[in-house]
């Protein structure tokens, strides 16, 4: 059977019999899709007695009739579930968040935003990850972006330097941190730049969880500059422990034509 090319419904073949059947499975299918507004995006398990088109977007981790099916939306038609892959663009509404989402790059993100994200060299593994939203655009190209970067960094040494940086020309806001691996070698560590090194936070804790938020005057910075991590103790070197960091800062882009 023939399908449309974007939302596969499917299409009435010529001389084709119970045509009726062909064309009440596209409607059924418009339903779903057309002015997408879902429950959740966060319900692991199915609801034990959903109501009849009730929708979904599986999140990972997902059980039961939703495992296997991350990022597709569930519909719940004629007493069964549905699942659709969504096409780049797709966009919905997220009634539990009262936020819209939309589909780009194999996930679901930020209305109005640009997700990345980038691998470590040297594992292949996931390294940073951005969030880029546009808050104004003109013809032209010109922009204001509001950025949040975030990286994992494995601590050894005296200190570890972000192979994210703030970029020539941000504004920055925050540099916050977490501990996501407890520290080890040190009694604390500071988070900042080349030169000021508790910038965005000084002793921070070094067990599991501890946490900060960075923040500054906005200020902005004229060269792409990394956020060092430096150990603080008796020894002055770390031995183990990983940090999470997120850059949060508002980056003109100048008119492109």
């Amino acid at each position: 059977m023939s399908t449309t090319a974007h939302l596969n419904l499917p299409m009435i073949a010529a001389a084709q019999s119970q045509k009726h059947v062909t064309h009440n499975e596209a409607l059924a299918l418009l339903d779903v899709v057309v002015q997408l507004s879902v429950i959740s995006n966060s319900v692991t398990n199915p609801p034990a007695d959903p109501a009849e088109g009730a929708r979904y977007i599986v999140p990972a981790g997902a059980a039961g009739d939703f495992a296997g099916h991350e990022n597709q939306i569930a519909a719940f038609s004629a007493g069964a579930w549905v699942f659709l892959t969504p096409g780049t663009g797709w966009a919905t509404w997220i009634e539990s968040a009262e936020t819209m989402q939309v589909y780009s790059a194999g996930t679901w993100g930020s209305f109005s935003s640009v997700a990345g994200l980038g691998t470590d060299p040297g594992t292949g593994g996931l390294a940073f990850q951005q969030e880029k939203t546009v808050l104004s655009e003109t013809d032209h190209g010109a922009q204001s972006q509001f950025v949040t970067i975030e990286e994992e960094l494995n601590l050894a040494g005296s200190s570890v330097q972000s192979s994210v940086v703030i970029p020539n020309r941000a504004i920055v806001f925050c540099v916050s941190s977490r501990t996501v691996e407890a520290v080890t070698g040190v009694w604390q560590y500071h988070v900042g730049i080349s030169g000021e090194p508790e910038k965005f936070g000084g002793y921070m804790g070094i067990a599991e969880g501890a946490n900060n938020a960075g923040v500054i005057g906005p200020q902005p910075f004229y060269s792409d500059s990394p956020v060092v991590i430096t150990a603080h103790g008796d020894t002055g070197s770390f031995s183990g422990g990983k940090i999470r960091i997120a850059l949060h800062y508002l980056l003109p882009v100048t008119p492109q034509s």
